[in-house]
């Protein structure tokens, strides 16, 4: 959800050949690798041309066109400070999870174990005869009704 919006004289291109609108801005609460993105209402309001292939924007300028540019090396550099935001925030949801799931398993620390005591109605009863060790086993004497 968009936390407001905000306008801005954006100015194109140089001193002797510029261009200046007003945009609306929408604001957010997250962390991204751009400071602003330029979408279809920047292009509309100059009445602008990207061409994605070469990575410029066109748009009419005081007396000539006034084209707009990047380095493919910066707009790599970009992609890849992309991917690398993308991965830590989806490790960052990854270890969110991870914790509730321990934390739903984790057993209770003030919950007493106590020790073992046998069922009420149970015997004894060796198990080796001849064995002098005296392993014995703990044997039900009661049926349940079911």
């Amino acid at each position: 959800m968009p936390l407001g919006q905000i306008n801005l004289h954006v100015t194109f291109g140089g001193p002797s050949n510029y261009r200046t609108e007003t945009l609306a801005f929408e604001v957010v609460g997250f962390h991204g690798t751009y400071h602003a993105i330029l979408g279809r209402p920047c292009y509309v309001k100059f009445m602008a041309v990207p061409n994605y292939t070469y990575l410029k924007l066109k748009m009419s300028g005081l007396g000539r066109v006034i084209t707009v540019g990047i380095s493919f090396q910066r707009a790599y550099e970009c992609e890849v400070e992309c991917c690398d935001h993308a991965a830590a925030i989806v490790a960052f949801g990854e270890i969110a999870n991870i914790r509730k799931e321990v934390t739903k398993e984790a057993p209770d620390p003030k919950r007493s174990t106590g020790a073992f005591e046998p069922v009420k109605g149970s015997k004894e009863v060796l198990i080796d005869l001849g064995s002098t060790e005296g392993k014995i086993v703990r044997i039900g004497t009661t049926i349940s009704s079911e």
